[in-house]
């Protein structure tokens, strides 16, 4: 899955939280995110300097707030984990432990959350 795919697969599934998501797609995602998010602040340095109000950093984080979320709970279920592990992000262990897992190789083949993302590509 190549970077344009990736985002316009979370973006197509931008409250999705069944099925499952290959660390491409994660990763993408993730550096989408961080590109747009290091924009959006420039932009915001630029014409709100002087009064540290940041609206276009605020709008963009909370209008992707629900793909990164779901985005995250689908790469969880590649690995074939529950969803609701994502809350462990609120520990800094947690924030580790899902770093890691998000690097880790999906389950091969079908498993609990559906049909192997990298097969049916």
């Amino acid at each position: 899955m190549g970077f344009g795919e990736a985002i316009s697969s979370v973006l197509k599934n931008y409250a999705t939280f069944s099925g499952r998501a290959p660390r491409s797609e994660y990763w993408y995602w993730a550096l989408f995110f961080f590109i747009a998010s290091i924009v959006a602040t420039a932009i915001d340095m630029m014409l709100f300097s002087e009064s540290g109000y940041s609206p276009l950093t605020t709008v963009l984080s909370l209008g992707l707030l629900v793909p990164n979320i779901s985005v995250a709970v689908r790469r969880l279920h590649d690995i074939d984990r529950t969803g609701w592990w994502f809350l462990i992000a609120f520990t800094v262990i947690g924030i580790i432990l899902l770093l890691v897992w998000a690097c880790t190789k999906g389950t091969t083949g079908p498993n609990g959350y559906g049909q192997d993302p990298i097969r049916v590509i």
